[in-house]
């Protein structure tokens, strides 16, 4: 039992899970502004505006460092693993959305024998631009930052 109420207590693991979930519903709204249609899967999606990796990771990064302090070699191993986290969703996680755009494309272009190759696309939004990443390491900072002027 104290177990669970050490994690149901554990301020960083509960901003890493904010940075997520505002970020996640924040893609609700903007995709109606861009779209002009309401898309509620776009919370459990991913890709999109803002990145919840990059709002996930900055958010816990900086309630290491509130928690623990700035300087400590927690806290640059957190910097550390937020940095790798933004680079792959804006570079390789990218890339993949790329050439399942590519995929789909010759999908829908090439038959085999009358019938097509497919019927099923891969999915195209998995990677973030790098406003994107941007705007999620944002978000996080914003979270962390709110949740630990109101906590302590």
């Amino acid at each position: 039992m104290d177990s669970i109420l050490a994690i149901l207590g554990n301020h960083v693991l509960i901003v890493y899970l904010l940075g997520w979930f505002v970020a996640q519903a924040l893609k609700i709204p903007i995709h109606r502004i861009v779209e002009h249609e309401w898309d509620f899967s776009r919370f459990v999606g991913s890709g999109g505006m803002p990145s919840s990796h990059s709002s996930m990771v900055t958010a816990g990064a900086i309630a290491i460092g509130f928690t623990e302090g700035f300087g400590t070699p927690i806290f640059a191993l957190a910097v550390a693993f937020a940095i790798i986290v933004m680079y792959d969703a804006a570079g390789v996680r990218r890339e993949t959305g790329t050439q399942a755009t590519v995929i789909n494309q010759i999908l829908k272009d090439v038959l085999i024998n009358g019938k097509p190759i497919s019927n099923e696309e891969l999915k195209e939004l998995v990677g973030h631009t790098p406003l994107e990443v941007a705007c999620g390491s944002i978000t996080g900072l914003v979270v962390a930052v709110v949740y630990f002027l109101i906590v302590f």
